[in-house]
């Protein structure tokens, strides 16, 4: 009887092969598909770049206000993606758009499923991790003395008022679509969040203790340089879903060369960096090294996909050495920047964005689409002036804009929190616990409080 059976069915299935297989996914189904498990790995990793952020601000900051640091990086996280997802996303790329800005699919719904390309859900998921980054870079002017209620109030604003624009201007079809080169955002995303971290640091003034009154700085150390390292060994993983990801799909396999452009330039910011304070002090830093390691990351984000494997050596290279001199620039003129956001990501961003206007090549051009090659291949300027009047409109409208409503914020309800708050630390001034409970118990003691405030050095805690 079994037999009998299996040779009916053998009969069947010569008879109707269909039956026998599934059938065949079509081309344009599998790239879909394939485009779509591409994009949302890319999503996963700029998303864990938060995870980064939170290594990094909070080993560059002091042990009182750890728990302050990540805390407030979650919240602000998940109160930005509803933003994004109520108003910034469709500021962006709504359907009613002209060169300024977009309107529509506010609240955005997705379609369930995709017919070409990828998912609409993924697509936002994508372009709001990139929001959000820039928000975080922002914060960096916040650091260690701002109040909670300030986080919350700009996380709304920025992600209105300003990150939307200027995305929409380059990525959205804007007045620099199709002309000015960035492919993963050395402008849009770190420009944008450096500047508004510039806004911030000039309106809060410098962390009790960080500049005497002759004007001589103090060094206030991170608590935790194994938690910076990591962090920013996080970022530069979480990066290749940054850049590569920008290719929106798999294609000709075209990322690989994105990631693997990301990698050489990184690599020469890290080791630019190390050498160029090693000759200077006769030690090799580790916090510069780690803040050249960023900024080859930031340099390269706009070239990855225009350069060759030589130009983007050298842009990594000039970018470690540039942050270093941004970092003693920043500290002579008094602005304190804890987290470095305005050299790693603002004064290299504008570094970045220039270097397509000079190595941007020919044939990676036409890969792309976008601008046109850069001086070394044409010897045209052309490209180069598109390059610079773009990033300097675009950041000096994020700085005016987040200058006014920081401005407007500290005039209504105040930024930053009070010297008694300062002192004892935001773990336990906002949130009423210490990120390290056991090291830091002692300074919840009211008796070590006002102890602490009558003495200049526990401002170095």
């Amino acid at each position: 009887m079994v037999k009998k059976v299996l040779m009916a069915a053998a009969v069947m299935c010569l008879l109707f092969p269909t039956f026998a297989f599934a059938a065949e996914p079509s081309a344009t189904t599998l790239d879909m598909g394939l485009n779509t498990i591409w994009l949302m790995l890319a999503f996963i990793l700029v998303f864990l770049m938060q995870g980064g952020f939170i290594l990094l601000e909070t080993g560059s900051t002091r042990m009182k206000n750890a728990g302050h640091v990540a805390g407030k990086t979650i919240f602000t996280v998940g109160l930005g993606a509803l933003v994004f997802w109520a108003l910034g996303y469709g500021l962006i790329y709504g359907p009613n758009s002209n060169a300024f800005i977009a309107t529509g699919n506010f609240f955005f719904s997705p379609a369930y499923t995709a017919t070409e390309g990828f998912p609409e859900g993924i697509d936002f998921l994508f372009q709001a991790a990139f929001a959000l980054i820039s928000l975080t870079i922002a914060f960096g002017g916040f650091a260690e003395r701002a109040k909670l209620s300030a986080y919350v109030i700009f996380t709304v604003l920025f992600l209105t008022l300003v990150y939307p624009v200027i995305a929409h201007w380059i990525w959205g079809g804007g007045w620099l679509t199709g002309h000015k080169q960035d492919f993963a955002g050395s402008t849009v995303v770190h420009l944008t969040g450096a500047m508004a971290a510039l806004a911030a640091t000039i309106l809060l003034k410098p962390r009790i203790g960080r500049f005497n009154k002759d004007g001589t700085p103090n060094e206030l150390q991170g608590h935790n340089q194994v938690f910076t390292a990591l962090g920013v060994l996080l970022l530069w993983v979480g990066w290749f879903g940054f850049n590569a990801g920008s290719t929106l799909g798999v294609g000709d396999g075209f990322l690989g060369y994105v990631g693997f452009t990301t990698m050489l330039a990184t690599g020469a910011g890290a080791a630019a960096a190390l050498f160029i304070t090693w000759l200077a002090t006769g030690k090799a830093d580790i916090t510069t090294t780690l803040n050249g390691t960023l900024a080859g990351l930031v340099a390269i984000t706009a070239s990855c996909a225009f350069v060759e494997p030589w130009a983007a050596v050298v842009i990594g290279l000039v970018a470690g050495l540039l942050v270093y001199g941004s970092m003693k620039m920043f500290e002579k003129l008094k602005i304190d920047d804890p987290i470095y956001a305005l050299s790693v990501h603002g004064t290299v961003g504008v570094w970045g964005t220039l270097a397509n206007g000079i190595f941007a090549a020919p044939e990676l051009v036409a890969q792309t689409g976008v601008g046109e090659a850069g001086l070394i291949y044409t010897g045209s300027f052309s490209q180069l002036w598109v390059q610079f009047y773009g990033v300097v409109i675009s950041g000096l409208f994020a700085f005016a804009v987040s200058f006014i409503i920081l401005a407007i914020m500290k005039a209504v309800m105040g930024l930053r929190v009070t010297e008694e708050q300062e002192i004892i630390g935001l773990d336990l001034s906002e949130h009423g616990a210490y990120g390290y409970p056991e090291q830091m118990v002692s300074a919840s003691n009211p008796a070590n409080t006002a102890n602490a405030l009558g003495k200049s050095s526990t401002a170095g805690i």
